[in-house]
């Protein structure tokens, strides 16, 4: 189920809601960490990697736009935490767009200056997991309609089948 949440400025936020009945909730958010092996599944992805500045480490994400789009890149910190809530194992994920003065923006990539998201996974009872996401960016520039309506209706719900693909061959992989 996505639900688009109207933002200022025609921008929306993205909350996703799901279940993947054959991937256990733990290999989903070992996956989702796992930035190597994103870029192997994730046909979007054109550069991704953790750098560390002044001993805090961030993501460089270049995720690839269509032509005739220029490629939009993030700088982003992101944090993971396996929490217990009433004997239920909950695993949490933040990100959220920072600013990196020895990141900085390259020519011909617009960068995302404004952008978060949070994962929350949980087992749905059985052997697979729910996941629910909350997304926004602003991806600056001007994003034709016809990219924007993709999106919701075809590129945020095509993420889940996705990385549930992706959990069914990272064992093979790592």
């Amino acid at each position: 189920l996505l639900i688009p949440f109207p933002q200022q400025l025609g921008l929306y936020e993205y909350k996703v809601f799901g279940g993947l009945a054959d991937v256990p909730p733990k290999l989903c958010v070992d996956v989702y960490m796992d930035l190597d092996f994103r870029k192997k599944w994730d046909e979007y992805v054109k550069e991704l990697c953790e750098k560390t500045f002044d001993g805090e480490k961030v993501i460089y994400w270049e995720v690839k736009y269509p032509f005739p789009l220029s490629n939009r890149d993030y700088v982003y910190v992101r944090e993971c935490r396996e929490m217990d809530v009433d004997g239920r194992k909950i695993w949490v994920v933040l990100s959220k767009s920072v600013a990196v003065p020895q990141c900085p923006e390259k020519p011909g990539i617009i960068r995302v200056k404004s952008y978060k998201q949070s994962l929350v996974v949980e087992s749905d009872g059985k052997a697979g997991c729910k996941v629910y996401m909350d997304y926004f960016d602003n991806p600056g520039g001007n994003i034709p309609s016809w990219l924007v309506n993709w999106a919701a209706k075809s590129g945020v719900p095509a993420f889940l089948k996705d990385i549930q693909k992706a959990c069914l061959n990272y064992s093979k992989s790592t």
